[in-house]
């Protein structure tokens, strides 16, 4: 028998030991915080205060920079903290809490894009029915179905690594603890259990990613049956930004959670969850407005109220 330690604390990887990289790390992840906090507070806020974005849409909209908000908060100030300390120490409960609340938030993520696939499919696909499925109860119901899978899949799979044993170290090959690197500090025969449980949520979410698909073949089909081109350019500009945020979201995930975990600390690793954890928070914003006549109209009603409200 090996002899096991118990773990305390845990140490993450940092983008670099040179003192003054770590400074422009903290400097980096300082911007890019910043500007996920402040784009999606305006969306929350244009949404919240303009009465003419209180649709089935905008509210999943407004739920998903809620979200983002929280999984963005879970991983960077920790980050950034450890960088401007010069320290790599994370407590076990403070891991705990990371995987918690990451994959909460990760998950009720994923659960609202779906969400709002089927919102922009009923819209486009069958609009003589839009209000009656999509009344203010429904959206509600679908809103807290898809915090609540959120909380309900992190108790779950939280609860599962964290009964393992973990006797190869301490050090986590990440900058926030994520469970493809947890899962290589365990020693425990029962792993395999997480891995299964990994293997079914992998599963899980590429069927739910096949339905988003399928139901966006048949919007685009309906779309093209669209007389004017009014109609098709109103139609895409709500219906690409999503397209593209599932994208970026389901692939980095994927890559992520699918591709072989090396012994060694890897920058592809680093980037790779950068990608999923940091880039969605901060470019959903920007991708949602981008195309967005209605959004782009909120935002300037918004802060030209705030900027010239004694005018």
């Amino acid at each position: 028998m090996s002899n096991r330690t118990t773990v305390t604390e845990f140490l993450l990887l940092g983008f670099s030991d040179i003192w003054e990289l770590q400074i422009l790390h903290f400097l980096v992840f300082l911007v890019i915080y910043l500007a996920a906090l402040v784009g999606n507070l305006l969306i929350f806020m244009a949404i919240a205060f303009d009465h003419h974005l209180h649709t089935p849409m905008y509210f999943f909209l407004m739920n998903l920079s809620v979200v983002d908000l929280g999984s963005i908060s879970v991983t960077v100030p920790k980050s950034m903290a450890n960088s401007l300390m010069n320290t790599k120490s994370i407590s076990y409960a403070g891991c705990v809490a990371q995987v918690f609340f990451l994959l909460s938030f990760l998950t009720a993520d994923f659960s609202l894009l779906i969400v709002m696939a089927y919102d922009r499919y009923v819209a486009i696909c069958q609009p003589l029915h839009y209000e009656t499925k999509m009344n203010i109860r429904a959206c509600v119901q679908l809103a807290v179905s898809a915090w609540i899978s959120g909380i309900l899949y992190s108790v779950l799979h939280t609860g599962n690594m964290f009964a393992l044993t973990f006797c190869n170290g301490n050090m986590v090959d990440q900058f926030f603890c994520e469970i493809p690197q947890l899962l290589k500090l365990t020693c425990s025969d029962s792993y395999l259990s997480e891995v299964r449980v990994l293997a079914f949520s992998i599963c899980l979410a590429l069927g739910c990613f096949v339905f988003i698909i399928v139901s966006y073949v048949q919007i685009f089909k309906t779309v093209l049956r669209i007389p004017s081109e009014q109609g098709q350019h109103k139609a895409l500009s709500t219906c690409f930004p999503h397209l593209i945020v599932v994208s970026l979201f389901v692939f980095t995930g994927f890559f992520a959670y699918l591709k072989p975990t090396s012994s060694a600390p890897s920058t592809l690793d680093l980037v790779v969850a950068v990608l999923y954890s940091v880039l969605p928070p901060v470019m959903n914003p920007i991708i949602y407005s981008m195309r967005n006549k209605e959004i782009k109209g909120a935002l300037r009603r918004l802060t030209g109220w705030k900027l010239f409200t004694n005018n």
